[in-house]
């Protein structure tokens, strides 16, 4: 099997038979049953994808609504966009649910609650702070942003009128990023119902009329016993790949391991390992905001270390990769979100291991480079032995157990002990030992 045949199997290993597996963590059933899909991370194509999927799979199943129980600090927009576009051309109810105590919807995650078709808080949440923001934290002219904001305005409020929910505290969440708690989101219309648990959400929501994109239809829930949607395993890989500390660390690893392969050729092993996470890691950049710049310092501070090991800079390479490498980590992923950035964490420590590796090996290579060979006939230098006849133009010593001819500049009586410093055409130049 080639290189290439091996990364696609580890790829569908990681990917594929997980999504299998997760079919299986909620059972269908015939039964009257509604369905609760729990989502508790930033929104991204992963979480916009699961949302999706778990609307369609409500209406297969014929469940009576989805509970989308929610607890998020926000996330991308087109991703936001997708999962309001599904809520609203639902053909079944959706109910969004912030829960549980705690937990919050904020930015993209205020989008998605008024898109339901009833909103639901439990005690101790929060909801709001919709102001949008550049994608990579770009700093941006006045008027530029001005559209931007007008734009999420003309959104949000055409979600909540269609809603009926107040659309003027839905402009306030992006205009001034407000945010209210459960108790004032319900006195403002922002939300319907405060519920504590699902199990009283569903009694509440009974015999509620809802408008779907097939029509007004009833709500029977009392009683009906709530189906769990997990994210499965496969959702859940994904979905930590999209956190930007495990796509920079596999990055650096990918990075590393193609390095050591090229540095020793038919290792196999870390180019496997160095392929696998690269890959990995590009799935990773689709759902993230990334910086070009970043990544071209880091593979620049990588050429630096490389280089520094053919060219004897006196450790002037070294310092620039660590700089440009340092630099690189910190411009990666520029927002002014921490959810869409490297932690301090993680950044710092991969950029000092990663480069004290480098520095190590580098330093390995001019080591070995100095110093004496141990080997052939160029070790001989600098040992000692026995003369075994007088040598003077020529003669005959004894060293490593082996007999050599040799020659000395000055007589050297036999049976005295010598030393060998030089080598010319298979002979030895020795000295007298003193």
């Amino acid at each position: 099997m080639t290189f290439k045949d091996h990364l696609v199997i580890a790829f569908f290993m990681l990917t594929v038979i997980p999504g299998t597996i997760s079919l299986t963590d909620a059972i269908p059933t015939e039964r009257p049953h509604v369905n609760v899909a729990r989502v508790n991370s930033i929104i991204n194509p992963v979480i916009s994808k699961f949302i999706t999927e778990s609307i369609d799979r409500s209406l297969k199943e014929k469940a009576e609504c989805l509970i989308i129980q929610l607890d998020t600090p926000g996330g991308l927009d087109l991703s936001m966009r997708d999962i309001v576009k599904a809520i609203l051309n639902s053909d079944i109810p959706i109910i969004v649910y912030v829960a549980p105590s705690g937990a919050r919807a904020a930015s993209a995650g205020v989008m998605i609650t008024l898109a339901s078709n009833i909103s639901v808080m439990a005690p101790g949440t929060n909801i709001g702070a919709a102001h949008p923001v550049a994608l990579g934290g770009k700093k941006i002219d006045e008027e530029m942003e001005k559209k931007i904001v007008n734009d999420a305005v003309a959104y949000i409020k055409s979600i909540a009128i269609k809603r009926n929910k107040n659309a003027k505290w839905a402009e306030e969440a992006v205009r001034k990023s407000v945010s209210i708690t459960e108790k004032e989101a319900l006195k403002l219309k922002v939300i319907d119902l405060i519920a504590p648990d699902i199990k009283t959400l569903l009694e509440q929501i009974d015999q509620r009329e809802v408008k779907t994109s097939k029509g007004t239809l009833t709500l029977h829930t009392k009683g009906l016993q709530p189906v769990f949607i997990d994210m499965g395993t496969r959702y859940n890989i994904l979905n930590a790949l999209s956190n930007p500390n495990i796509a920079y660390i596999l990055m650096m690893l990918g990075l590393l391991g193609l390095y050591f392969e090229m540095a020793n050729p038919g290792v196999i092993f870390p180019g496997v390992i160095g392929g696998i996470c690269l890959i990995l890691s590009f799935f990773a950049f689709q759902t993230l905001p990334i910086n070009y710049a970043g990544i071209l310092l880091i593979l620049l501070a990588i050429i630096l270390f490389i280089a520094e090991v053919k060219v004897t800079s006196f450790g002037i390479l070294t310092i620039g990769g660590i700089i440009s490498m340092f630099l690189g980590s910190l411009m990666l992923f520029e927002s002014p979100l921490p959810y869409l950035r490297v932690s301090w964490s993680v950044l710092i420590p991969v950029v000092l291991a990663t480069s004290a590796l480098f520095i190590l090996s580098a330093a390995l290579v001019f080591k070995a480079y100095l110093s004496k060979p141990l080997t052939g006939m160029e070790g001989l230098v600098g040992e000692t032995g026995m003369a075994k006849t007088e040598i003077s133009n020529s003669g005959k010593v004894f060293i490593h157990g082996e007999y050599w001819d040799a020659y000395s500049n000055n007589i050297i009586p036999e049976g005295e002990r010598v030393s060998v410093v030089g080598i010319e055409k298979l002979m030895l130049n020795v000295e007298k030992l003193e």
